[in-house]
């Protein structure tokens, strides 16, 4: 009988060590766009979708902005949960004929901006033909001249004179033809990147940025805290270190803010995981020892009766 019951503590323990694993989180949806219609002349409006968009935790502003070429403002949307939501926007006045790109840009967010294709087409030209304007000459008149009449006493002379009138005819024409103007687009995107995704206290921390106005200054915040500042190069490049003057573990949301926000995140952690796996040997070893503690009284008990 204490056999069994020693048994049944080692399932226990068995039980209670695998019950220390954890496992990881499931893996996000990535962030995807759609525009309808993708294709239109300048003015014309359009509805974008997108999905795997995710608010910071600490945000509950819920609108998006709607993007041309990542840098113009032509919509906005709203957020509306799970990674999902809506908007629309109408094509800019001036926008040349070709492809475009239309992001989802919220006003903060813990992952990438889904971008769409959107095509501007030529808008249809109307050509009036030429008009012509025919004035008709009127009627030439001719007067035909009697003989003169002679008497006896002196003579008698009549002279007729001949007018002539001239038209002249004028044509007025007139047409009107629109050629499309032509530009390359130009490019808007940018991005934040930090060398390390996760960091404890104390950990030297590089922000990256592009897409920046050359020359521009930038600040980089996190919930409200100036954590760093750089200046953006001839390419509208940066870099510079991160550094927090109070840090709490979890995520952190870093903004840079240089004319355009660009966003990235980093995890702290107060412990490292190899203390924790430390711990669990710790723990087992000591269970085993136990067990193995129980196992020899329990033999001991057995040759005493024998």
């Amino acid at each position: 009988m204490r056999t069994a019951g020693t048994l049944a503590l080692l399932g226990a323990v068995a039980y209670g060590v695998t019950t220390l694993v954890s496992t990881p989180a499931s893996a996000q949806q990535p962030a995807a766009a759609t525009v309808t219609p993708d294709t239109g002349p300048a003015g014309s409006a359009f509805t974008l979708s997108w999905t795997g968009v995710y608010l910071d935790p600490d945000c509950g502003d819920y609108t998006v902005r709607i993007l041309w070429d990542g840098k113009q403002v032509v919509g906005s949307g709203r957020h509306s949960g799970r990674g999902a939501g809506s908007g629309t926007g109408t094509v800019p006045a001036g926008a040349s004929v070709g492809g475009h790109r239309v992001t989802a840009m919220p006003v903060c967010a813990a992952s990438g901006y889904p971008t769409a294709s959107f095509t501007v087409i030529a808008t249809p030209t109307t050509t009036r033909p030429p008009v012509t304007t025919t004035t008709t000459p009127p009627p030439v008149t001719t007067t035909t001249t009697a003989p003169p009449v002679t008497t006896t006493t002196r003579p008698t002379t009549t002279t007729t004179t001949t007018t002539t009138e001239t038209t002249t005819t004028t044509t007025d024409s007139s047409s009107s033809s629109t050629a499309p103007t032509t530009t390359k687009p130009s490019d808007g995107d940018g991005a934040l990147t930090l060398d390390k995704d996760n960091i404890q206290p104390g950990d030297p921390l590089t922000a990256t940025g592009t897409g920046c106005k050359p020359g521009s200054e930038v600040k980089l915040s996190s919930l409200g805290e100036d954590v760093g500042k750089a200046k953006a190069d001839s390419s509208g490049t940066f870099s510079t270190r991160v550094e927090f003057a109070t840090i709490q573990p979890g995520r952190h949301v870093i903004r840079a803010d240089c004319g355009i926000v660009l966003v990235g995140s980093v995890d702290v952690a107060l412990t490292s995981s190899t203390g924790g796996t430390t711990s669990t040997l710790v723990v087992l070893v000591f269970f085993i020892l136990i067990g193995a503690l129980l196992l020899r009284r329990q033999f001991s008990a057995l040759r005493r009766r024998t």
